[in-house]
């Protein structure tokens, strides 16, 4: 019954969101106690130095980076088993990446949030009791939302979190700009130092990150494929080779890693050089899509050459035609990549929904898989013996005399999910 019941646990949407608001509870009273030890006598204003914003966006940071770390730990338990299975040295890579996404999501949120009141109510001052009920309100809505994120997370709300965070991380970057003509000379001039202190910081950790969480999501999406690939192989139709996408998610991956981390005037060849290998990978992936991933909608190739051949067009309006500078065709060429991304996840998802093994499908395997852990577990009634006065007569087998399913030997328990298998002896 312990087993059943903690197989049971981690897998029931009731007992996930049932956490997410203990999670929320927690980081409700976290945020009541610094409103009390911070404003407590004191009038502060809503968004400025010493202000409730500026203890929000703290406060609701480390809140949803240690909720998301406990959703995740949920996660890796459950659906996600697949992360815990390579070297340790991944996972924390990946739970570090995710922290500061969301984070980093927080803080801009709440900073934006506050200050878009104090501009509505100019001069407005709360006392110590106002200021303590919003940092328990924002607190307790960062746990509740990085939890669930966390404990939920799939490709899809992976890519839309890594779009989020780099558009959020770039456009927070162009605002804290000391320098308003920063954009006279490249995109990169921004974490540079020329535009500001504050622009360089935001600018080159959003690079970074936004790099390390893409060979987070190289690895969901090769997981995503897997059993997609494998279907195709045991049916003899030509091989998906998905390691190719992989291996090139993961190179743009550490190029971005390694922009950020070596900004332009730190090394102009070594941070260009990561550059030009981004997008020799990119331009490389889209041109061979159909080699690397057979068997997908025609409308997928026909986008991504559409991709391609814009992304051309982008690199000749700045040279050598010159119709604008450096900014704008980094401008251009990341939204390029980013439109790919986003396409090709949406029509990832919905093949593998198609094909049953998508996370709808996947869901419903949990808990199918967790009824019948479930069923056997419980105690029932001993079986009847039959009348030996009657052996030409089968006994009427009672209802617990019905032997229980039992999966045929060799079988997995758990059903078949991102390229992992749980057996009796561990997931495989």
């Amino acid at each position: 019954m312990a087993q059943a019941l903690s197989a049971r646990r981690p897998a029931s949407p009731v007992a996930r969101e049932s956490l997410a608001i203990w999670v929320a509870i927690a980081s409700g009273v976290a945020g009541a106690a610094v409103g009390l030890l911070m404003f407590s006598g004191r009038r502060p204003p809503l968004s400025g130095d010493w202000s409730v914003g500026t203890a929000a966006a703290v406060l609701t940071a480390v809140c949803a980076g240690l909720a998301c770390l406990l959703g995740l730990a949920q996660s890796t338990r459950t659906t996600h088993q697949w992360m815990t299975q390579r070297h340790w040295g991944w996972l924390v890579a990946d739970a570090f990446g995710l922290v500061v996404v969301h984070g980093a999501i927080a803080v801009m949120a709440c900073l934006a949030l506050f200050r878009m009141f104090q501009e509505a109510f100019t001069g407005l001052t709360v006392d110590g009791m106002a200021a303590t009920v919003m940092l328990a309100l924002v607190g307790s809505i960062g746990g509740y939302l990085g939890f669930n994120s966390a404990a939920r997370i799939s490709t899809r709300s992976l890519s839309s979190l890594l779009a989020v965070f780099m558009a959020s991380g770039m456009i927070v970057s162009m605002l804290l700009a000391e320098n308003p003509f920063w954009w006279h000379a490249f995109f990169s001039e921004l974490g540079t130092g020329q535009a500001g202190i504050l622009s360089f910081w935001t600018f080159n950790t959003t690079l970074t990150v936004s790099g390390l969480v893409l060979t987070t999501l190289s690895s969901f999406i090769t997981q995503d494929l897997f059993t997609w690939a494998h279907d195709r192989e045991t049916r003899g139709v030509r091989r998906a080779r998905i390691g190719m996408l992989r291996w090139g998610l993961f190179i743009i991956g550490l190029c971005m890693m390694g922009a950020g981390v070596v900004p332009i005037n730190f090394s102009d060849p070594v941070h260009s050089t990561f550059i030009r290998i981004l997008g020799v990978v990119f331009i490389v992936l889209l041109a061979s899509v159909q080699l690397w991933l057979p068997g997908f909608p025609p409308a997928v190739y026909v986008g991504t050459y559409l991709m391609l051949a814009l992304g051309i067009l982008s690199t000749m309006l700045w040279f050598p035609l010159r119709y604008y500078n450096l900014t704008g065709f980094e401008l251009a060429m990341g939204g390029v990549i980013y439109a790919w991304l986003v396409v090709f996840i949406r029509n990832l998802d919905a093949v593998l929904t198609e094909a049953g093994i998508g996370d709808r499908a996947r869901d419903q395997d949990v808990e199918l898989d967790r009824d019948a852990d479930v069923g056997p577990a419980l105690p029932t009634e001993p079986a009847q013996p039959a009348r030996p006065a009657q052996p030409t007569q089968p006994a009427k087998p009672t209802e617990s005399a019905v032997p229980a399913i039992q999966a045929p030997q060799g079988a997995y328990r758990t059903p078949a999910y991102r390229g992992w298998r749980v057996g009796g002896d561990g997931p495989s």
